[in-house]
């Protein structure tokens, strides 16, 4: 099986990770995308970030009814800091009938050269990228790398950061979430 990790904090998911996951699940050869829940750093303390397991409640709400859509809580026991590279041959060790790839924004593309064990990441995994209004130059080796796949998926402009704000602000942002994500947030009072 052909799975594309999608990684992030999702301090909460929203609508525009879903959007993105189910694109690239549809429209691409990925059978399954796994949302892989990245732990809170020990070092970062932020109030602003839910803890480990109500932030992968929340994905396991958002993804309930989309059989291709997972979550993943493999990182929660991996060593800190997280590389990806690590993560990536940990998810192969545990799951060796599988093919995974990963899946970023055009943005990570951007610096992905500073990433720990970029060439070997690039040399073991296809890259599944997705577009993202952002600034500065993709490095000219990987504009037509054989192993890095530019997916057209709609760009969404909605951010973790914007929906806790306008939480805070108490506006209302129901549209942006899954009815049952917008529904633990509100009864968990979350972000407030």
């Amino acid at each position: 099986m052909k799975v594309g990790l999608f990684f992030g904090t999702f301090n909460p998911i929203h609508i525009g990770h879903l959007i993105i996951a189910n694109y690239i699940v549809e429209f691409s050869d990925l059978e399954e995308v796994w949302f892989v829940v990245t732990p809170q750093s020990p070092f970062k303390q932020k109030a602003s970030i839910l803890k480990n397991y109500h932030r992968l409640a929340i994905v396991n709400l958002a993804v309930e009814n989309y059989p291709k859509l997972k979550s993943s809580d493999l990182e929660f026991n991996l060593p800190q800091p997280n590389y990806t590279i690590n993560t990536l041959v940990h998810f192969e060790e545990k799951f060796p009938n599988h093919q995974f790839c990963l899946i970023m924004g055009e943005d990570n593309l951007k610096g992905f050269h500073k990433w720990k064990n970029y060439e070997a990441i690039l040399q073991n995994y296809e890259l599944y990228v997705y577009p993202r209004i952002s600034e500065g130059k993709t490095e000219h080796k990987f504009l037509a790398h054989q192993k890095i796949h530019k997916v057209n998926a709609p760009i969404v402009q909605i951010s973790s950061t914007f929906i806790r704000k306008a939480i805070q602000e108490k506006k209302d942002i129901r549209i942006m979430l899954p009815e049952n994500v917008w529904k633990y947030i509100d009864e968990m009072n979350f972000y407030k």
